[in-house]
């Protein structure tokens, strides 16, 4: 970690055809070896995925709910403090719950093996829109190891 100043934060670009900084995040999230057109290709291909499935409704919305269903509020840190390591827990800021939530659903999504990436990551938002599946499991074990070290809240600095 860098000394002397803190890198300056860009501002996310709105995406082309959404024009959402959301859709932008998540395509540069499932980005792989600098590969933008192809994470693109994926993202629409779930958004058409999702319009398919529930035609009442604008896939950009359902994003936005299941990323702010799959945020975690409170993470745990490790602080070293007179030789032993305790897991302290701390708040989230709202970039890194985002960052957090699109990873896990972009990582769950890549995890289910025997679908194309664009209908896995589809039925992942779906899910987590829902309040369910493995993002959503993943931030209610976030909370969970939280509550479980409140005791060393104290060490927060």
């Amino acid at each position: 970690m860098s000394r002397r100043r803190q890198a300056d934060k860009r501002p996310a670009v709105k995406d082309a055809k959404y024009q959402s900084v959301l859709v932008t995040r998540l395509v540069n999230t499932i980005m792989r070896g600098g590969k933008k057109s192809t994470a693109q290709r994926i993202v629409y291909g779930a958004f058409d995925r999702i319009s398919e499935k529930n035609p009442a409704s604008n896939p950009i919305e359902i994003l936005q709910r299941a990323v702010d269903n799959a945020k975690p509020r409170i993470e745990t840190k490790p602080r070293r403090v007179g030789g032993a390591t305790y897991q302290v827990p701390l708040e989230v800021t709202s970039d890194r719950q985002a960052s957090l939530a699109l990873r896990w659903i972009v990582d769950y999504a890549d995890a289910r093996k025997g679908l194309p990436m664009s209908d896995a990551l589809a039925s992942e938002i779906l899910e987590a829109y829902q309040g369910q599946g493995n993002a959503i499991r993943k931030r209610d074990d976030v909370h969970k190891m939280a509550q479980a070290n409140k005791a060393f809240a104290h060490f927060r600095w």
